[in-house]
């Protein structure tokens, strides 16, 4: 029997392995990937945008208040979030999946204008955010980003902080494992679970697809996912009761043109469309996945009953139960706009998607462009309600867990996983060695 079996290869997976076992050195450690390659979904360096969320050009987490000041407490949050996975990522043995890349938040618009100048006044206060810079003069535009700048016309407005991050999450992924792997825990591939058992001992038996049939383990993550809520169902415990998942698929246009990708260093967010979720955000971004450069513009988000890129049709109708219908039809009442949105751009056309690039690099050429897809994200739904961001679920003896929902996840790895061990592990009073741990 194992004391710690990871369902899934990704971050998730990956970051709380790391954390076990440098706590606890002696524990036997297995990890379980269906596919036959680790970091294969969400944490794919080309399934997501690769940003290193810390708050920095992110609109959505920034809300204007009544009397028309910014609140900036969950941008402030998230960025301390981000410093201590950063400062986690910092004692592996090679670091180069991070790397330097000027966040920017571009708008258009009066009204507009006014929340972005307001936004930057309240968050270059913080010590955390004194980096960030304003403009609306289109020369600074030009030398920030060139290829936005071209064509251009007013108003708008613009931030950059120049402390931003690419981060390729896939090659994150790989390098924990691989020194996981290498301190003692066995990392499988091409390894299904299909069902969870508790037996009487608290311990827990999983059916696997792919190599030995049965595999136990005293405690069990499931870091599976959009299939995550799946499993915790199969494992029978009550606290997955009533969560719903609405699957929100995507794709994004990329230019590997080194005329184009030379001229842009930066990852440059918009506004999301009325009624969008956060993941929509169109941004343009540079990317470095496997060391190879290119520019992304995205996402264009769809509708899709899968819940993983590698899933099944069958995911968001086989997942709808009895203690969730309720809730998940609520939810379609009351985001609409956001249901209509995700449809529609199911039959956006080519020219519909060179149109919105367009709307961020004036002027585009259509033949440097092409379109790639992206991972599937599963957004929970609870109490009738689309909520957005990570959740911890754990059973009540704290012998199995796992984390719903998505961004900003994996920017904000460690903390999640240090707050599910905690929960699930009271007794351990790791907390010292966690902070020696994480301030290095």
């Amino acid at each position: 029997m194992d004391d710690v079996i990871l369902v899934g290869g990704g971050i998730m997976s990956a970051t709380l392995g790391t954390l076990m076992q440098r706590l606890e050195p002696n524990w036997s450690i297995r990890v379980l990937e269906r596919l036959p390659r680790l970091a294969a979904e969400a944490s794919d360096g080309w399934n997501n945008a690769g940003t290193g969320h810390a708050g920095l050009c992110e609109t959505n987490y920034t809300t204007e208040r009544s009397d028309g000041s910014i609140d900036v407490d969950r941008a402030v949050a998230i960025a301390r979030q981000f410093a201590i996975t950063r400062r986690f990522w910092s004692t592996l043995p090679r670091s180069e999946f991070v790397r330097p890349v000027p966040h920017m938040t571009l708008v258009r618009g009066a009204a507009d204008v006014e929340f972005l100048r307001a936004r930057h006044r309240a968050l270059s206060a913080h010590p955390l955010f004194e980096a960030m810079e304003y403009t609306e003069d289109v020369a600074m535009l030009h030398h920030w980003a060139p290829l936005v700048a071209e064509g251009r016309a007013g108003p708008w407005a613009a931030t950059r902080d120049v402390t931003g991050t690419d981060v390729d999450f896939g090659a994150a992924t790989r390098q924990l494992f691989d020194a996981m792997s290498l301190a003692g825990a066995s990392v499988e591939t091409g390894r299904e679970v299909r069902g969870l058992t508790q037996d009487s001992d608290g311990s827990w038996r999983l059916d696997v697809h792919g190599g030995r049939p049965v595999e136990r383990a005293r405690f069990v993550f499931v870091g599976a996912g959009g299939w995550a809520l799946k499993l915790l169902r199969r494992a029978g415990i009550p606290e997955a009761r009533g969560y719903g998942l609405l699957p929100i698929s995507g794709q994004f246009m990329r230019c590997d043109r080194p005329e184009v990708v030379d001229r842009h260093d930066a990852k440059v967010y918009g506004t999301p469309p009325i009624g969008a979720p956060p993941m929509s955000v169109p941004h343009l971004d540079t990317r470095i996945v496997d060391g190879q450069r290119s520019v992304l513009f995205g996402p264009y988000a769809g509708a899709n009953p899968k819940f993983l890129k590698h899933g099944s049709l069958m995911d968001l109708p086989s997942s709808i139960t009895r203690d969730n219908v309720g809730s998940l039809l609520s939810m379609a009442r009351t985001n609409t706009p956001l249901i209509g949105l995700l449809l529609s751009e199911l039959t956006a056309t080519r020219g519909k998607k060179i149109a919105a690039l367009r709307e961020f690099l004036p002027c585009a050429d259509s033949a440097d462009w092409s379109v790639t897809s992206a991972g599937q994200r599963a957004q929970i739904v609870k109490n009738g309600a689309l909520q957005f961001g990570t959740e911890v679920v754990a059973s009540q003896d704290g012998t199995i867990a796992s984390v719903l929902g998505a961004s900003p996840g994996a920017s904000t790895a460690v903390p999640i996983m240090v707050e599910l061990m905690n929960r699930c592990f009271p007794e351990r009073q790791w907390d010292s060695r966690l902070r020696e741990l994480l301030t290095g």
